[in-house]
């Protein structure tokens, strides 16, 4: 059975789940009503971060136009324009067997595709989740439902994987950005 975690909670995914290796991270919303005059296009992306809590190099962002990792071991499943449908709108694919050891920290986020423009931010979104499932069982792990307390914002850091000595972590972080893609990738230390 999954965890169900709130803001800021913390919780072990290899501690009693020994030899977890492939995850499926799945990011999900809907949005309101609203009609802006243009569709709604969210964006998760994924930040591989050092021990400073920034990218080692630019190529460590893994979003719609770089959709693997040089590395393999996170590689998004290909972008949702629509968000159109029940369960996931976006999925992850992590292998934690093949993250180099000199990345300490996985961070997924979501962002509004043009936000400013469309006139849109995540006051506009409902039902948004993380989840993640165990892909070699297809047993959900853990959720984290983020509620709708972002009014103005249009980029969110969703949840992070950390290590934590020799185990995986996660971690439910919940933090709204103004300024969408570019100011989680000037946060996170890429080149814009």
């Amino acid at each position: 059975m999954a965890v169900n975690l709130v803001k800021g909670q913390k919780v072990s995914l290899t501690k009693g789940n020994a030899g977890l290796k492939h995850l499926l991270v799945g990011l999900g919303w809907d949005t309101n009503t609203f009609d802006t005059g243009a569709d709604f296009d969210l964006d998760a992306s994924v930040f591989m971060l050092g021990d400073s809590g920034k990218v080692l190099s630019d190529d460590d962002f893994v979003f719609y136009g770089n959709q693997q990792h040089k590395s393999g071991a996170v590689a998004s499943t290909g972008d949702n324009r629509t968000g159109e449908g029940e369960g996931d709108d976006e999925q992850i694919l992590v292998d934690l067997s093949l993250i180099p050891a000199e990345y300490s920290h996985i961070v997924f986020t979501v962002t509004i595709y043009d936000a400013e423009t469309r006139r849109q931010n995540f006051g506009m979104v409902n039902n948004s989740f993380i989840r993640v499932v165990n892909q070699d069982t297809d047993e959900e792990l853990l959720r984290y439902d983020l509620g709708e307390d972002y009014s103005i914002e249009t980029a969110i850091a969703v949840a992070e994987i950390y290590r934590h000595g020799d185990e995986w972590k996660f971690c439910a972080i919940g933090s709204g950005f103004s300024g969408g893609l570019e100011a989680l990738c000037r946060y996170y230390g890429v080149n814009v």
